[in-house]
């Protein structure tokens, strides 16, 4: 039978390091990226109804509602291909910015997937449920596996790597939004590409030392979004002239995030930021494993 209704926590990720090693003949660019999620959240809470279909509401007025929406997609995915009774109202709390290279959106539509496998008692797998994620996106699988990982492919072929070391993130999301196709069709890869060494990253990780790894961290992508977003790179320095170890923009952009190893310090930075930032999103969290 099943329940009537649960809810769920999405969390959201960054990329500690993001490469992309070339183009595939479907315009696909293959990547190779360590994902890592974080203690922020939307929360999505699903109720059964009688009448079939899907009804989405949300906290954010924009935001679509319809097909457009991955939710909705995911939602209807397995609904067709479990035969499942009746239809399903998800109510949507959004707390993770939108379009800021945190991947909420494959984050709700990956939770969407673990709901309705418990709700239903369909009894998949974690792969299981990957499978089924990356028809409707390359990040949607890692957002169901969640914790430290290596993505590379278009992003869905996943391993586990070593944890992060317990650490404290501050991240800031300028008023600005990237467009995530925009970024990757105007990246250059050629022979004066600067990639970031990811293995070397993994090798700072296995050896426990955030440092190291924080003076090693990368994203080819900032190439792309940083000159024509200037704010990105301005951010990063006050992240680092305000006790970060290492900052990053994380994803397309733009939000940027700094690596503490003092909540204090983090919590200090963040009231700053939003003195200095004006309508920017500021929060400091921790990992989510």
């Amino acid at each position: 039978m099943g329940r009537e209704s649960m809810w769920i926590n999405a969390p959201a990720k960054i990329n500690i390091g993001l490469d992309v090693t070339g183009k595939r003949d479907d315009g696909y660019h293959e990547v190779k990226m360590i994902m890592q999620t974080l203690r922020l959240f939307d929360r999505l809470t699903l109720t059964r109804k009688k009448d079939p279909g899907v009804r989405l509401v949300t906290n954010l007025k924009f935001l679509p509602t319809d097909d457009n929406n991955l939710i909705v997609k995911s939602a209807k995915l397995m609904m067709k291909e479990f035969k499942l009774e009746g239809g399903l109202t998800i109510k949507l709390e959004k707390r993770i910015p939108v379009a800021a290279g945190l991947a909420g959106g494959s984050t709700d539509a990956a939770s969407t997937m673990l709901a309705i496998n418990e709700m239903f008692d369909l009894g998949m797998s974690i792969s299981q449920l990957m499978k089924r994620g990356v028809k409707l996106g390359a990040d949607i699988p890692y957002c169901i596996m969640k914790g430290t990982a290596l993505a590379e492919g278009i992003g869905e072929k996943l391993s586990t790597i070593p944890k992060l070391p317990a650490c404290t993130v501050l991240l800031i999301k300028p008023r600005l939004h990237v467009s995530t196709k925009e970024v990757y069709s105007k990246l250059v890869l050629d022979e004066n590409t600067i990639h970031p060494d990811i293995d070397l990253m993994i090798a700072n990780m296995k050896e426990k030392n955030i440092k190291a790894l924080c003076e090693n961290m990368g994203n080819i992508l900032e190439s792309v979004t940083v000159p024509d977003h200037p704010v990105i790179a301005n951010i990063k320095t006050f992240m680092m002239e305000n006790g970060a170890l290492g900052s990053l923009m994380s994803g397309s952009g733009p939000t940027v995030f700094g690596i503490y190893d003092d909540k204090e310090k983090a919590e200090a930075a963040k009231k700053k930021a939003l003195g200095e930032y004006d309508g920017s999103f500021a929060f400091v969290t921790d990992l989510y494993r």
